[in-house]
């Protein structure tokens, strides 16, 4: 039983998120060296004891570049999915709720949105507003609300018909407490799902955007910009680039762990 209400998938996703949020959170306390100081003598030095994941080709260690990298990264992710979803869920939520005009009006800026793969269109938001957290933010939320928005429709225009909703209205309950205690409780458990999903999408299209250089500004670290600077060097100095790349890897998998665990433990049939 406690497998089925907690599966395995679920506690490692869970607990590798965590405990690269608390890494991020302790990052002066854990990494051993100034991630920005530059040391020129000590350039593209392989793994040892001084350097446990070895030196970029400013002689920065890679190890506490990578502790420090996790911060905007995972600041990025946090920021992007506290707004990213509600943004989603209201507009679906009005839409299903409304119909008419209103419910046309939303659906058909959704489907623009839809129509234009998600990092080219990120890619272009951050071309007009400049590189940086914020905007990079903005670019992400920008095109990942719509399809938060089209399943929340989806859940409201098959509540808007069911007997319980209707047994609510005959209560007099209608408007925001509509919204609030009963329709929005009945898309969260999907949500969820999703969301956790596109946490790793997310993390994906910040390493893209700091590998392209339209991420986080030098000389503050974050894992794109390590890849991109590794990737010069990456068939002499493998390090540069291999390590800030597995922990990419390792995020988006626990992530996709966490999600797969969600969807599990919610489904009805377990």
């Amino acid at each position: 039983m406690n497998e089925r209400r907690f599966p395995a998938a679920l506690i490692f996703g869970t607990a590798v998120v965590l405990l690269w949020a608390a890494v991020a959170l302790a990052a002066p306390w854990v990494a051993p060296h100034d991630p920005t100081r530059q040391d020129i003598g000590n350039r593209l030095k392989p793994p040892s004891q001084d350097h446990l994941m070895g030196t970029d080709s400013l002689g920065r260690d890679t190890f506490s570049r990578l502790i420090y990298g996790a911060r905007p990264t995972l600041g990025l992710v946090a920021l992007v999915a506290a707004l990213m979803a509600p943004m989603g869920l209201a507009i679906g939520i009005i839409a299903g709720i409304s119909g008419g005009w209103v419910e046309r009006s939303l659906m058909g800026a959704t489907n623009l949105v839809l129509a234009f793969p998600p990092l080219v269109l990120a890619l272009a938001f951050v071309g007009l507003l400049g590189p940086g957290l914020i905007n990079a933010a903005l670019a992400l939320l920008l095109t990942g609300w719509p399809a938060y928005a089209r399943l929340s429709r989806a859940e409201t225009l098959i509540l808007r018909r069911s007997d319980y909703i209707a047994a609510a209205e005959m209560q007099g309950i209608t408007g925001f407490r509509l919204w609030w205690g009963h329709l929005l409780p009945s898309c969260l458990p999907s949500a969820q799902v999703r969301l956790a999903l596109d946490l790793a999408r997310i993390i994906l299209a910040a390493a893209a955007l700091g590998f392209l250089g339209l991420g986080i500004r030098p000389p503050t670290p974050e894992w794109g910009m390590m890849i991109a600077e590794g990737s010069r060097v990456v068939f002499d100095q493998w390090w540069v680039a291999a390590f800030p790349g597995a922990a990419i890897c390792l995020v988006s998998l626990a992530f996709n762990l966490l999600a797969d665990g969600l969807r599990d433990r919610a489904d009805p049939r377990r």
